[in-house]
Parts: structure tokens; sequence; C-alpha cells
């Protein structure tokens, strides 16, 4: 699909000797052999060791832009790992004590609460997306005026949206019988569902415009400053909500402190970074221009809808399983779909710092840079799903079995379907990362709206015949089909235009 070729990240070439001894096969390995791949492995460290590193490159030559890129990735992909250690760290200690001290009734009206947040990714109507993309070409540019005037326009229209949000929830507050969302029936639940969900709203609503701080550090490729205020996000989040179970507060305080204590940070982060650090750039009235609103938000849009796309097209598949062979046939298909799901989560924590940076990339004219990376990237990541999809088919009834005992046993054929549709996902997500910063998005929308609905019909279809193990196969058959052999061809294209 892209042409080959070794990756950006020499850190994951380390972790893949897979794709080492692929360079020398031969029908008998031989001693030197090995130790060729012994020195290359060896050298690709030392310069991975020399990426990692807080004093930036000389970026006034062409190689120094290129090896500070690569800093920026491999510091953002670190900072990334760390901030997904510390949540979940933090959530294994809390959610135990939460579940004690709540009560199941309680405790699920506060796991629903949590799993709104994911409503993050759509409240601002894409415009973060918008603002990255916009924020990465200007960086390219050196153009901090605009990249100020981005800034400026994004924040307020996100102000304008979070003002929104408090108004309708505070119109609709007194007359929407908010326990029935949760289905409760005793008095002490029914008496905080108001409570609590006015807490949510409220800081759910102001954490919209505090999220520009964290846009604008990915988009000027500093991923990894966002990161680490997220980790201290998620210690402030686990110290609140303790305090909160030992000094015996009711449910819209713990509230509070699972959704306040990140809310905080970015309010701190915002301060720091526009207050101190970059004082040049912070959002300001008279910088707020049309174009920059426009331009913004009509990108903006684009995203949102690719968002939603994906949203059906690939998280339908519980309701699909529920429609065609039960309910009762969703557990033997989500567990193991959830195991599998750490391959995403990894690889998209490396890939995604590549967003940004192809985006100033070719701001810049470094179209070698951009070609050489996005085949790099592809190569490596589909390597490395390959490894960890391979040893998740092999070990993943063991597992299983150690996570939720024998209630869950997968035929080999979901397994095997589940490690080839996160390979070609990984894939995917490489080179949705270039088109991304490519400011890509229109083709990426009509291929979305195609690939989703062939996705959802191969799935239907095929779980008829052959139940569970096809909904994997549904996806990847549809996706190789309407979505990777079309995009292949346009980046080809494209390509041809960088040479």
């Amino acid at each position: 699909m892209i042409p080959q070729g070794q990756w950006a990240v020499n850190f994951l070439s380390i972790l893949l000797p897979a794709v080492q001894i692929a360079r020398f096969a031969r029908p008998r390995v031989s001693f030197k052999v090995i130790h060729e791949i012994m020195v290359i492995s060896a050298a690709k460290f030392r310069q991975t060791i020399g990426l990692i590193r807080f004093r930036p490159f000389d970026v006034s030559t062409v190689d120094g832009r290129t090896q500070e890129r690569y800093r920026r990735v491999a510091l953002t992909a670190g900072a990334g790992m760390l901030s997904k250690v510390f949540s979940v760290v933090a959530a294994l200690i809390y959610i135990p004590l939460a579940l004690n001290y709540l009560g199941a009734e309680r405790y699920g009206m506060w796991m629903v609460i949590s799993s709104f947040i994911a409503m993050l990714s759509f409240a601002d109507l894409g415009i973060g997306n918008g603002l990255l993309n916009a924020i990465a070409a200007a960086h390219g540019l050196d153009d901090w005026p605009m990249i100020r005037s981005y800034i400026s326009s994004g924040f307020f229209v996100l102000v304008l949206i979070a003002l929104t949000i408090i108004l309708v929830v505070a119109a609709a507050y007194p007359f929407v019988p908010w326990y029935k969302i949760f289905n409760v029936t005793s008095d002490l639940a029914r008496g905080e569902a108001r409570q609590a969900l006015a807490v949510f709203f409220l800081c759910f609503a102001l954490s919209v415009p505090f999220s520009v701080v964290q846009r604008v550090q990915m988009g000027l490729q500093m991923g990894f400053a966002a990161n680490l205020w997220q980790c201290l996000g998620s210690v402030l989040a686990l110290i609140w909500v303790v305090a909160a179970i030992l000094l015996k507060e009711g449910l819209p305080w713990l509230v509070l402190a699972l959704v306040g204590g990140p809310l905080i940070v970015s309010i701190l982060n915002t301060i720091i970074f526009f207050g101190v650090q970059r004082v040049d750039i912070r959002p300001s009235i008279p910088c707020i221009s049309r174009r920059a609103i426009s331009a913004t938000v009509r990108t903006g849009m684009l995203f949102l809808f690719l968002q939603i796309v994906a949203s059906v097209s690939y998280g339908a598949d519980n309701i699909i399983i529920a429609q065609t062979l039960g309910a009762s046939a969703i557990a033997g298909y989500a567990v193991p779909e959830k195991m599998f799901s750490i391959i995403p989560m990894i690889l998209g924590m490396v890939l995604v710092p590549f967003w940004p940076a192809y985006g100033e990339a070719l701001s810049r004219g470094d179209y070698a840079w951009v070609r050489r990376t996005l085949g790099r990237s592809f190569g490596v990541a589909v390597a490395a799903a390959t490894v960890l999809a391979g040893g998740l088919v092999v070990f993943g009834p063991w597992l299983l079995q150690l996570w939720v005992g024998r209630a869950i046993a997968p035929s080999f054929a979901l397994l095997l379907g589940l490690g080839c549709w996160k390979i070609v996902e990984a894939g995917g997500t490489a080179v949705a990362m270039f088109l991304n910063g490519a400011h890509i998005v229109t083709f990426q929308l009509i291929v979305g709206v195609v690939a989703g609905l062939a996705i959802i019909s191969f799935k239907i279809a095929l779980v008829l015949h052959y139940g569970v193990p096809a909904i994997p196969w549904g996806a990847t058959i549809a996706y190789l089909i309407f979505a990777a052999i079309p995009t292949a061809f346009f980046i080809k294209g494209r390509l041809a235009k960088y040479a």
C-alpha cells in the first residue's frame, strides 16, 4: 500500500528483531547474520538514546530539523505511555475503593457519568483537531502572528460552545427527571443524580475551552508537555477521589474529584503555558480573525464527521451481535476484542505525534522527510502490530483464562481475525496521520463513509452465516477493498507531487 522503507523512530525497531531478520533472510541463519543483526540493533539503540534528550537540535539545517522532529516524536510517545500508565494505575486504585464505598447502584451511576467523558471528543465539534492542523502548518512557516490568530479564534469559538452547553443544561435542569437516565430506585441515588450531573456538565463545559492548550502543544510538536500534564491530572483525580471517600462525601463530590482534577490541571497548564512560557501566542481578543475562525471551523467539522463515521463503523460490533445472535453472545467477542485493543492503544501513542510533524514538514517543503517517514512508519507499524497480534493469537486463550477465568473461550478463528484486523488497523493509522497532517480530510471522509457502510454490511452478512468470528474478518475484508486500495492509489499520486 505504501512504499517500504525504514522507520523514523528507531526505538521501535529495537523491539522488532523480526524486521532485521527479514532483511537478512536466508535458508539457514548463520552466526554472521546474527552478528550483523546485533550490530544494527546496537546502532539503532545508540541513535534512540541520542534522540531522547531535553536539549533541542539545531533546526537551521535540514538534518537538524529531521532530528528535532524525531526527538519530539520520541518524547511525546514516551510521555504518552507514561500518561496511560498513570491513568490505569489510578483507576486500579480508586475503582475498588469507590465500589465498596458507594455500593452497586450509586457506583453504577458514577461509572455512567465517567463514561460521558468520552463525549469530550465530540463536544468541541472537531475544532480542536482543526486547530491542531492549522497550527502545525503555520509552525512550518514560522508564522507566529498567524498561530496566535488561530489560537485566539479557536479559543473564542470554544468559549461560545461552553456557554451554550451551560445555558442548555441550566434551562433543562429544573424540568428533567435526571435520575431516569440511570434508572435508579433508592431515594439516596435519586437525590444525588441531579447534583452529580450538574457538577459533571459544569466541569465538562469548562474543559472545552481549556482543552485548547493541549491542541496547541500538539500542533507545536510539544505533545510531551500535554501528556505530562495529563499524568498530573490522573494523580490529582486519584488524591481527590480517595479524600472524598475518606471524608464520606456524597456522589456529587466524587464526580467533582474525578472530572475536576483534570480540569484544574488543564487550567494550570493554560496559565503557565500562555502566561509564562509562550506569552507571545496567548489568546487575545484583538487577534481574533474571521478568516481563522472560518478555516478552523470548516476543517473541524470535517474532522467531526470523520470521527462520527469511524465511531459508527467500528463501534457498532456489540449492537450487530446483539441484534443478530442475541446479547448473550456479546461477551464472547467483547472480552477478546478488549485484549486486542492494547495494540492500537500502544501504536496510537507512537504514531499520533507524527500528525503535526507531517504538517510542519510539508509547510517547510521537506518532502523527502515526509516520503521517507511515511514509508518507514507504515512498515514498522504493520510489523509491530504483526508481532503483538501474533503473540495474542498464540497466547490469547491462556491470557484470557488468567484474566476472566474459563467463562470466555474464543475460537482460533476469532483470535486470528482480531489479529489480522489490528494489523490492518495499524497500517491505516500510520497512513491517517499523514493524511491529517497534509490536510487531506475530505478524501478521508468520503472513503470513510463508503468503507464504513461496506464494513457494517459485511459484518451483518457474514455474522449470520459464520457467527461471532465473522465480525473482525468482515471489517478486514471490507476495509482492504473499500479503504486501503483507493487510499493506496491516492497516496501514490500525492507522493509523486512531492518528488
